[in-house]
């Protein structure tokens, strides 16, 4: 090989190796389409002729991209094929929570319960978008009627609740069930040095399904929500709902709220009435005293404060002869009796709010003479 050709070949390679060496630029790749990735979470929720809409906007594109400035969000409805827009596009930013309410139309709001579909779709500035969310299903057809005529009052053992039954014929030809939904007014902070032992939190929402096929009284029209806590305000709604099996799931079709009544749940009730008092005379042994020994049931209100014991001779007026402070247990030893004597007993409990219940059934005890 000729001393050039040996140049050339040699200044060949060098310059191969710089052309495929780590420097050199790979295939171009195509430009990001910005498609924002499609929503997971949408749900739906009926009451009436309304569905309302909720969902979490994604914060990137299928690119794996931030996304930036508004997102044109489509709402669409599907029974049988078409999925038809409703309404006009919203506007929503990158990660911000959605809304939609929905008011349907009298041809969907009408007729036998069946299913309705909802969609979601995101779309870029071009239009285009990286296809539909997850389904939202929820019922079209002729809503219950709403509950009227609501009202609750506080007892002692709860909230009751009532409201104007449907006739007969009515709940026959509609069977069904009503929704009571409680909210909490009066939230409480936790406090920092509450322990293990301190009572959780109340939920801030909560419902309870009347159901009167359970009970097997049909167009049953009241119930008593026992959950509540003294000092606290609550708000209660109704609403009859249906429910239909579809494809294996339950979906409800439910009227819309009722007009919402409010509880102020102040504690103005005494405690329970103590229960199987007995009195037994006690004859002093090694020169004691005689005395007539009490004992009576607890009483499981959950604020007692304790007892009162009230004596009386023959229909004199009831005296109280126990402490000033109440008896914490459900016992008392009376020593302030005279031989030969006959006493009768009554007992009271008291809340920590001095509440204090009747007076209970009355023992009688003799003292036997020494």
């Amino acid at each position: 090989m000729h001393r050039i050709e040996r140049a050339a070949l040699a200044i060949g390679m060098v310059t191969g190796l710089f052309l495929s060496g780590c420097g050199t630029p790979g295939t171009p790749l195509p430009p990001s389409l910005n498609l924002p990735e499609t929503v997971t979470d949408l749900a739906a929720n009926r009451a009436g002729n309304q569905v309302s809409l909720t969902w979490t906007m994604p914060k990137k594109n299928t690119d794996k991209l931030f996304l930036k400035g508004d997102i044109a969000v489509r709402i669409c409805r599907k029974e049988g094929i078409a999925c038809n827009s409703a309404g006009a596009d919203l506007p929503l930013l990158p990660g911000a929570e959605g809304a939609f309410t929905d008011t349907l139309p009298t041809a969907l709001a009408a007729g036998a319960p069946r299913p309705l579909t909802y969609f979601v779709e995101l779309k870029n500035r071009n239009g285009r978008s990286a296809g539909l969310s997850n389904a939202a299903v929820v019922l079209a057809g002729e809503a219950p009627a709403p509950v009227t005529g609501l009202a609750a009052e506080l007892r002692k053992h709860g909230v009751a609740l009532r409201w104007t039954p449907l006739n007969a014929a009515a709940q026959e030809l509609s069977p069904s069930v009503v929704r009571l939904h409680r909210k909490l007014l009066t939230p409480l902070a936790a406090k920092p040095h509450e322990g293990l032992l301190a009572p959780q939190p109340e939920p801030l929402e909560q419902n309870l399904l009347v159901d009167p096929t359970e009970s097997g009284r049909t167009g049953l029209s009241r119930a008593l929500d026992k959950n509540i806590r003294f000092g606290q305000s609550y708000e209660y709604s109704a609403q009859r709902v249906f429910r239909v099996a579809v494809d294996g799931k339950t979906l409800e079709l439910a009227s819309e709220l009722s007009t919402p009544v409010r509880v102020e749940a102040l504690n103005i009730f005494p405690p329970e009435v103590p229960t199987s008092l007995a009195a037994v005379a006690t004859v002093g042994e090694n020169g004691a005293e005689p005395a007539i020994d009490l004992s009576w049931q607890p009483v499981t209100d959950t604020d007692l404060a304790g007892y009162f014991v009230y004596r009386r001779e023959g229909e004199a007026a009831w005296q109280r002869i126990s402490p000033a402070a109440p008896l914490v247990p459900p016992a008392f030893h009376d020593s302030q009796i005279q031989p030969g004597h006959t006493y009768r007993y009554a007992v009271s409990a008291i809340d920590q709010s001095g509440h204090e219940s009747a007076r209970s059934a009355e023992a009688e005890e003799t003292v036997p003479n020494p």
